[in-house]
């Protein structure tokens, strides 16, 4: 193992430059999230009118992944500067920030568990007030529309749940097209059509309640949320497990190279000369 020398302490070359590898990941997986979101909001013409990701009520799943680059550059940034200059100061922003994030995860897993039906309440309150937002942001739509079609649901406990739309309201003072209806998402799928019927779910929910399980998924997706977490646990709990331990295994490199250059440091103040 190569070292830097001095006289009672070393700083652990294979420490330092593994945790510079682990962060230059960490960055180059910032810069990408950034670009993406940038491009995408560009394309949407947020860039040019700020006031349109305020002006809107649901999620705008850029933001989300904007605020994970952000984060990933910045602890990316931090951990390979750190690790090359041996700047405490940012190893330990660096390490604090990884464990802050650890406790984070813990204790909404356990959180989740412990409160399930506070946690359904706020998913229910969470996906009412996207399905307000459907029509006012492309890349919104494209993630409930996404959602509904893999898990072969509808709004967040039933197709009702649409009539929090203004476009898919049943009252009368609608005068949408699209009134009384769903997003083609909802609907069940025909083998036979090569082409996606964008208009499949107008007007079905003028018809009875009995007439729908033949056009539209007619299950809530929260409920299909939770029969899916049961059939796929161990992947959820591997990909937990997974995150947890490269987590740990950066705290660990980021606290073994902060004591060795305390060490280094504490030698140096000794000696009557300089390192």
């Amino acid at each position: 193992m190569h070292y830097y020398r001095y006289s009672n302490a070393e700083v652990s070359c294979w420490y330092k430059y593994l945790l510079f590898s682990y962060n230059i990941i960490f960055w180059l997986a910032g810069v990408a999230f950034l670009a993406v979101g940038l491009w995408a909001w560009s394309e949407k013409g947020v860039l040019s009118d700020l006031t349109k990701v305020t002006g809107l009520h649901g999620l705008d799943p850029v933001v989300l992944v904007l605020v994970v680059g952000i984060v990933m550059f910045t602890l990316g940034f931090a951990g390979c500067v750190g690790a090359l200059r041996e700047n405490i100061c940012l190893l330990k922003f660096f390490c604090g920030t990884i464990v802050f994030i650890f406790l984070l995860e813990l204790a909404v897993a356990v959180l989740a568990v412990l409160f399930q039906d506070w946690v359904r309440d706020r998913v229910k309150e969470f996906f009412e007030n996207n399905i307000k937002s459907y029509r006012d942001d492309i890349d919104l739509q494209n993630l409930i529309d996404s959602l509904q079609k893999i898990n072969h649901c509808c709004g967040a406990q039933g197709p009702d749940d649409w009539d929090f739309n203004i476009y898919f309201n049943c009252s009368s003072e609608s005068k949408s097209r699209e009134k009384c209806g769903v997003p083609f998402s909802c609907c069940i799928p025909d083998p036979a059509q090569k082409v996606v019927n964008t208009q499949c779910g107008y007007d079905v929910r003028k018809k009875s309640k009995s007439q729908w399980d033949d056009q539209i998924f007619i299950k809530g997706c929260i409920l299909a949320l939770e029969a899916w977490l049961p059939r796929n646990i161990y992947i959820v709990a591997g990909v937990f497990i997974a995150i947890s331990l490269l987590q740990i295994f950066g705290i660990f490199l980021a606290r073994t190279l902060i004591s060795d250059i305390e060490a280094v440091k504490a030698a140096c103040s000794y000696r009557p000369w300089p390192c």
